[in-house]
């Protein structure tokens, strides 16, 4: 599947495993992922980003990243469906943080599978498959950055979740990314 990645998916998958090595935070999450897709310039998912001004804002995509991250990977639906039942999330992460520190429900140190010199969590892992089905439902031979952003937001959870508060939805992705150049400007190398 690697073969058909573009240049700038390449460079966005392996940009995610150095931000994981650079942070010690273990495997290559689908956080990961989207970090390094911000980092990108010049690329169909960065004109998107920029479009719907996420760029502008990665200090918010960021901690809404390690706010969900402190969650265990919750999403806000799930913390406000336990909330009906009187579960207080919030203080529960609270509780175990006071204990066992600052992050300890984070779980990014699970082993997994190796990909280009990291590792990747199941979910991350998913990313890449979900983006070739991306790919070839929008009839692309070839699996761009952009696809790996659909991707991100296609599924729901933590990711989708913080795309979807600075305005990132899926619909808003496939609109800004039509807005953008001609498909496949990350041509395979």
């Amino acid at each position: 599947m690697f073969e058909r990645f573009t240049a700038a998916a390449r460079t966005a998958v392996k940009a995610a495993v150095e931000h994981a090595e650079r942070t010690g935070a273990g495997p290559v999450t689908e956080e990961h992922l989207l970090l390094a897709l911000l980092d990108l310039e010049g690329t169909p998912s960065a004109a998107a980003l920029d479009r719907l001004g996420v760029t502008a804002r990665r200090d918010q995509v960021v901690a809404g990243l390690a706010e969900a991250s402190r969650r265990a990977g919750l999403t806000r639906a799930d913390a406000e469906a336990l909330a009906g039942l009187g579960i207080d999330v919030a203080e529960i992460v609270s509780r175990v943080e006071a204990v066992h520190g600052t992050g300890a429900l984070r779980g990014d140190r699970r082993f997994r599978r190796r990909f280009g010199g990291g590792r990747l969590t199941p979910e991350a892992k998913g990313v890449l498959e979900r983006s070739l089905r991306v790919a070839l439902g929008r009839g692309d031979r070839y699996i761009g950055d952009e696809h790996l952003l659909l991707a991100l937001a296609a599924r729901p959870g933590p990711v989708a979740d913080v795309l979807a508060e600075q305005g990132a939805t899926y619909g808003a992705l496939e609109r800004a990314l039509a807005e953008g150049g001609e498909p496949g400007e990350g041509a395979v190398a």
